[in-house]
C-alpha cells in the first residue's frame, strides 16, 4: 500500500466532471490518499469578519472546489469504487450562506442574505458562529463522486444516481466506506465540499462549510451487492435515491435498500420490506442541490435473526 498526497494547487483541482480531463494522479487498489482540500467555495484564505470576501481559486463559481480526478488503476465501466473514510479534519473555520432566492427559501419567506463565521475546534467537537452559538461537529466530504461517461463539463452542484458527487450526506464520517459506480477507465474520481457540521436536508443550502485534510482508501469491488451508490457507515448500512420528484428520490433509496436485505438475508422482496417497515429509516439527505436526496438507514444492530 502507497499513501498519496494532494494538495490544493490549481493543477490538481477542478469545478466541474469532465470525462476528457486528465487524471492529477493514479493509484492503485489498496492505496490511500492524504487530501487537503479547500472549502467548496474555493477561498484560498479566511473570510474576514463583516462580510467582506477572500481571493478564491476559481476566478467565477460554476461548482465546487474539488480535489482530483484521481484515477484507479484497473477501474473499468461497470466496477464499483470502495472509497474508505479513513480520517477527516477540519481548517478549523468554516461558514455558511443562507437566504439565496431559491424557490424553497422564497416559500420560507427568508430571502434576507445572511452569512455566518464559524470557529471549528476538532478537538473538543464544537463550531461556534459570531454570535456564541455552538453546534456539535462530525466532519465529512460533501462531495464523492466518479466522472460521468457522457462527453463535456458537468455540474458538481447535483447528486448523481450513476455517479454519487455532491451527496451531502452527513452521516459518511471517518469510518465510512462509500461505494460509487465507475462509468470510465479510471474511475476519475473527486472529492471535497468538506462539511464540519450539517443536519439531514442541508436546510438552507450551504452547512458548515470548510476545508478538510482527508484519508482516503481506494479499492475496487469485483462484485458489488448493489451496482448504484450505498454506503456503510460505522452506525448502519445506507442507500440513496436522487431525483427531481421526491417520491421518485425515496422509491431508489427503499429499493436498493430491499435489495441489500433480500442479498444479505436471502429473503423474497416483500418479506424485505415487512422487515425494513421495522427497523428502516427514510431520510431527507439534502434539499438543496437541484435534485432531491433520500437515503434509507439500516442500523447495524437493528435487525438480528435468532438461531
Amino acid at each position: 500500500m502507497t499513501r498519496h498526497r494532494l494538495d490544493p494547487l490549481p493543477h490538481l483541482v477542478t469545478d466541474v466532471f469532465d470525462p476528457s480531463r486528465p487524471p492529477v494522479l493514479t493509484v492503485r487498489p489498496g492505496d490511500e490518499v492524504e487530501v487537503r482540500a479547500l472549502d467548496s467555495g474555493g477561498f484560498l484564505e479566511r473570510l474576514p469578519a463583516g462580510g467582506g470576501d477572500a481571493p478564491r481559486m476559481f476566478a467565477s463559481r460554476r461548482g465546487h472546489c474539488l480535489a482530483g480526478p484521481v484515477a484507479v488503476e484497473g477501474a473499468r465501466p461497470g466496477d464499483v469504487l470502495a472509497v474508505h473514510v479513513r480520517s477527516v479534519r477540519t481548517a478549523g473555520w468554516g461558514w455558511t450562506v443562507a437566504g439565496t432566492p431559491t424557490p424553497l427559501n422564497e416559500r420560507l419567506g427568508a430571502t434576507d442574505p445572511v452569512r455566518v463565521l464559524w470557529e471549528v475546534d476538532d478537538a473538543a467537537g464544537t463550531a461556534v458562529d459570531e454570535d456564541g452559538f455552538e453546534v456539535r461537529t462530525a466532519p465529512f466530504l460533501g462531495v464523492l463522486g466518479t466522472t460521468l461517461a457522457e462527453p463535456g463539463e458537468h455540474s458538481t452542484v447535483p447528486p448523481r444516481p450513476g455517479t454519487g458527487g455532491n451527496v451531502d450526506c452527513r452521516s459518511l464520517v471517518a469510518g465510512s466506506t462509500v461505494f460509487l459506480p465507475v462509468e470510465v477507465d479510471g474511475a476519475l474520481l473527486c472529492v471535497g465540499d468538506g462539511h464540519a457540521a450539517q443536519g439531514d436536508g442541508e436546510v438552507c443550502g450551504t452547512a458548515v462549510e470548510c476545508g478538510t485534510t482527508s484519508v482516503l482508501g481506494l479499492d475496487l469491488v469485483a462484485d458489488p451487492v448493489l451496482p448504484g451508490v450505498h454506503a456503510v457507515t460505522p452506525h448502519e448500512r445506507l442507500t440513496f435515491g436522487f431525483d427531481a420528484d421526491l417520491g421518485a428520490a425515496t422509491d431508489a433509496a427503499l429499493g436498493a435498500m430491499l435489495t441489500w436485505l433480500s442479498a444479505l438475508h436471502d429473503l423474497p422482496r416483500t418479506r424485505a420490506l415487512a422487515l425494513a417497515s421495522a427497523c428502516v429509516d427514510l431520510r431527507v439527505t439534502q434539499v438543496a442541490n437541484r435534485t432531491w436526496g433520500v437515503h434509507a438507514a439500516l442500523p447495524h444492530d437493528a435487525l438480528r435473526r435468532r438461531r
